[in-house]
């Protein structure tokens, strides 16, 4: 993958299970979200002389609108198209149309309104559904976004960098939501570079530095005062506690 004369990530060969809850973590452009929008077809490999493949959930070709029934997205990117014009229920919604609010030639059914009302009580936000999302704080902000990747059953839910911008709080209680979801059983893909927003339900985890795969595997076995110290370039000494990881 390149953009202009920087190559994003090269050479990188994984798989990742459905139903399986994994953890990207690496510096600042080290290749995370490329990673991600390859998935959602944002970008396009470069093509090259070597055979490469691209497969989701096994097939390579993909209609865009379909494949984004399959994947809940949650980019923190989207959260700047979400203006006092739509109200927080309505955001949600849109996850039925791949939009942002609804337009005139959407067409609500009444299961797509309970559905929708149903995630916001389950992501514990059903008290904001008439709140214009200018109004939402951004812990707020980043629960409507995932109610829009959860109301059509996706296979996965895709998480790129979900606690930016969010205060020590706001970080606890959307963890706190997306164990809760892990625990009913979505498959979860995190991009990161917070150590502490691997929950304890991610066993698996990726570390990618310079656009190359740098480990894979057990949490246990990557999230070593090593292994970091070489991902980051700094001295890194890791601590486990409850289950969550933090560098000291």
């Amino acid at each position: 993958m390149q953009r202009g004369d920087r190559i994003v990530l090269d050479g990188v060969t994984l798989s990742i299970a459905q139903g399986e809850h994994v953890a990207i973590l690496g510096p600042n452009g080290s290749g995370k979200s490329t990673f991600i929008k390859l998935l959602t077809r944002e970008l396009y490999p470069k093509l090259k002389p070597e055979p490469w493949s691209l497969r989701i959930m096994g097939r390579d070709r993909w209609h865009l609108f379909d494949l984004r029934n399959h994947l809940g997205i949650v980019s923190g990117d989207w959260m700047q198209m979400c203006t006092r014009d739509y109200s927080a229920y309505e955001i949600v919604l849109s996850g039925f149309f791949g939009s942002v609010g609804i337009w005139p030639n959407h067409e609500v059914t009444p299961p797509m309104e309970m559905k929708a009302r149903a995630v916001m009580e389950l992501l514990e936000v059903g008290h904001l559904a008439e709140r214009n999302t200018n109004e939402l704080s951004s812990g707020e902000g980043r629960r409507i976004l995932i109610g829009r990747a959860l109301v059509h059953d996706p296979q996965a839910l895709v998480l790129d960098e979900p606690t930016t911008s969010l205060d020590l709080r706001a970080t606890s209680e959307l963890r706190e939501i997306l164990r809760k979801l892990a625990g009913r059983g979505i498959g979860m893909l995190m991009v990161t570079h917070h150590l502490p927003d691997i929950i304890p339900e991610m066993e698996r985890v990726i570390l990618i530095r310079d656009g190359r795969l740098f480990r894979d595997g057990p949490k246990s076995a990557v999230l070593t005062d090593e292994a970091l110290s070489g991902l980051f370039g700094i001295p890194v000494e890791v601590l486990e506690r409850d289950g969550y990881y933090h560098v000291l």
